[in-house]
């Protein structure tokens, strides 16, 4: 590895697994500061539910991009994109390392290789997908983008429904599907960057992921939802943990239901994340249990 580039270390892995805690201990060790790269992190509307840092964490090393967008404003990868390299060429000028943490495999891919080239989308697409939606469910803008796309059907989060109408509204303004726009020559980047990422069996990350909710609707997970209801049509807000509650305000499910919809959606969230992240060969894997100074100490004996 070139010793002229600044080095960018990407902490990644399943939901409650302990990124945040190791990404701080390497932060500290390379007395550097962190960039989130969790998607659900960014808007201040909604803490409980995404699992922000603590306030001791936070206080412990500067983080960026941990709850600093309004889920009113409209900020997607592209603008993540954007936005990450601009503040990495701020950090790299005081840091040589910068840690960058978070599961969006997306939105960490954006910023180490560059995001794909897609056309341009009139809002009428846009807007009759939308109208779509609304009258005829989900179930059948799946079914669609199956029957045009079946390579990103298997391999995205068909339950999201941004995902589904953006890979459609692609499809009726090209004629070519979603995939057949991902490149593979990633963009030219003025950093190194080193992949560490977290790993534990299956078991571990579900019991870990069952906690976890459990502490956040003693937190207030419920009231926070109650509190945003009325915007629940937002992006930023059609998410697991919300999702399923507002299910629950509409009558559709008990409250018991919903919390048992969002373990059963976020253990299904941690295995596509998983299965996203182990196509990354680069990836340097550790279980969950190993000691952060014996992670520090392999990270700074490849520099």
């Amino acid at each position: 590895m070139s010793s002229k580039k600044p080095l960018l270390i990407c902490v990644v892995g399943p939901t409650a697994i302990g990124k945040t805690a190791l990404s701080i201990e390497i932060a500290k060790a390379f007395q550097t500061e962190i960039i989130s790269a969790d998607s659900r992190q960014f808007y201040k509307e909604m803490k409980i539910g995404t699992a922000v840092p603590s306030s001791e964490e936070l206080a412990t090393v500067p983080h960026h991009f941990i709850q600093s967008k309004s889920i009113y404003e409209n900020f997607n990868v592209g603008d993540f994109e954007k936005e990450a390299l601009q503040k990495l060429d701020t950090l790299f000028k005081k840091h040589p390392v910068v840690v960058m943490v978070g599961g969006s495999g997306l939105y960490i891919d954006a910023v180490v290789n560059g995001l794909d080239s897609f056309p341009e989308v009139s809002s009428e697409v846009r807007e009759q997908l939308n109208k779509e939606l609304l009258s005829n469910g989900i179930a059948s803008l799946q079914k669609e983008l199956e029957q045009i796309d079946p390579v990103y059907f298997k391999k995205a989060d068909m339950q999201n429904p941004h995902r589904v109408i953006r890979a459609l509204e692609i499809f009726r303004s090209s004629g070519k599907p979603y995939t057949s726009f991902l490149k593979n020559k990633p963009s030219y980047r003025p950093f190194e960057t080193q992949f560490i990422g977290l790993t534990a069996d299956r078991e571990l990350i579900y019991n870990r992921i069952n906690k976890r909710v459990d502490t956040m609707v003693t937190s207030g997970l419920i009231e926070e939802a109650e509190s945003l209801k009325t915007h629940k049509s937002l992006n930023a807000l059609q998410t697991v943990g919300y999702r399923e509650l507002f299910q629950f305000f509409d009558g559709e499910i008990t409250e018991k239901e919903s919390i048992e919809e969002i373990k059963k959606n976020t253990r299904r969230f941690a295995k596509r994340q998983g299965t996203w992240f182990r196509r990354n060969k680069e990836i340097r894997w550790f279980d969950c249990t190993t000691r952060a100074s014996d992670i520090i100490t392999v990270i700074k004996n490849a520099l």
